[in-house]
């Protein structure tokens, strides 16, 4: 690992652990907090787009595993950038097709994408809300063949996922 794809590695890092700590802010009621979320989503999502321009799709075999990770956390927060998440989208499809990332983040991050333009996901990983108790996708394609095409990308089946977020 050369020493620019070091930093870049630690930068990574350093962005998802900043993410990580912040995301608790992207839906508070205080507007000062949510505009901290928007300004950290926004910076990491520029520096991301800079990465981009100089290695291509950060992949494990690059950056780690750990900081790979982390640069799909970034693209997958961008959802104010779709500049930056259709990008790194298209160099992500070609990683996973080259194998060198996981297509189950490809299709989450797919998903964010045709959400945040505004278009039916294809795998229902992304909530709209709860309803019920229950959380509710967004508009997703071909609704009745969902669970075929998360099986497909090693996404547990949507019953078993939203499981997750329902209160006990």
């Amino acid at each position: 690992m050369t020493s620019g794809v070091a930093e870049v590695t630690a930068e990574l890092t350093d962005m998802a652990a900043a993410d990580h700590r912040a995301a608790r802010f992207a839906n508070s009621d205080d507007p000062a907090e949510q505009l901290a979320w928007r300004r950290l989503t926004a910076q990491h999502a520029d520096r991301l787009a800079e990465i981009m321009n100089a290695h291509g799709w950060p992949t494990a075999a690059l950056v780690g595993e750990d900081a790979a990770r982390a640069a799909w956390l970034i693209a997958q927060h961008a959802d104010r950038q779709l500049d930056v998440q259709r990008r790194a989208l298209r160099l992500m499809e070609q990683a996973v097709a080259e194998d060198a990332a996981d297509p189950h983040d490809l299709a989450f991050l797919r998903d964010r994408t045709l959400v945040n333009e505004g278009r039916k996901q294809i795998y229902g990983t992304q909530i709209a809300g709860v309803r019920d108790g229950s959380p509710i996708p967004w508009p997703c394609e071909d609704p009745e063949r969902m669970d075929e095409r998360r099986a497909e990308v090693g996404i547990p089946p949507f019953d078993e996922y939203v499981a997750r977020f329902s209160p006990a």
